[in-house]
């Protein structure tokens, strides 16, 4: 990796873990230029702003997160499932797609702007419909978001209890369990 990648990959993580914490409002620029080794006017250089920073996090983390869990239109409930233990291992993502919701996108399509992540799944989900495979009376993109929220129960920003990689085992699998049998009651016929 070229000095220049290593240090933008530096940046975005540090970034990532800023933002993870703190929310949008909340970070300090100076905080990420110390923990990557960028400084401030190389991080204005590469993306003109905080929320130029912010956006280029949200699109690292979510492109991450699409190469590290496949989505399965067949295989909804093993797909929520593979999402829980992602947010469990790696919580950022969920974390900074919280923020992003509170702070800078109170309504409507979170992922506007990101259609070429959303919708090939979409369509996956709109042809298994067809197939008599997922339940047809839901838009595709209701059935994504539902499948998503059902994910995220024990996500960090869960509103009930959050799960973390210190959980036993057992309690683990239990969740699990659960996940996969509310996603395939709720979606699959």
């Amino acid at each position: 990796m070229r000095d220049g990648d290593a240090s933008r990959r530096r940046l975005l993580d540090a970034a990532a873990a800023e933002f993870g914490e703190h929310g949008f409002a909340g970070a300090r620029v100076d905080r990420i230029a110390a923990a990557s080794g960028v400084n401030k006017q190389q991080m204005y250089s590469w993306h003109g702003s905080k929320d130029g920073l912010f956006d280029a996090v949200f699109d690292d983390q979510l492109e991450r997160i699409v190469d590290v869990v496949p989505f399965d239109a067949l295989d909804l409930p093993g797909y929520a499932v593979r999402l829980y233990d992602e947010y469990v291992r790696e919580p950022a993502l969920i974390r900074l797609t919280s923020w992003n919701r509170l702070e800078r996108v109170p309504r409507g399509d979170l992922l506007r702007g990101h259609a070429h992540l959303a919708q090939p799944k979409l369509d996956a989900i709109a042809a298994a419909q067809e197939r008599g495979l997922v339940v047809a009376d839901l838009l595709p993109a209701e059935v994504y978001s539902m499948v998503i929220a059902l994910a995220g129960t024990w996500s960090p920003v869960s509103g009930t209890f959050t799960a973390s990689s210190q959980d036993d085992d057992a309690d683990h699998e239990r969740r699990r369990a659960a996940l996969r049998l509310a996603v395939r009651r709720t979606l699959v016929p």
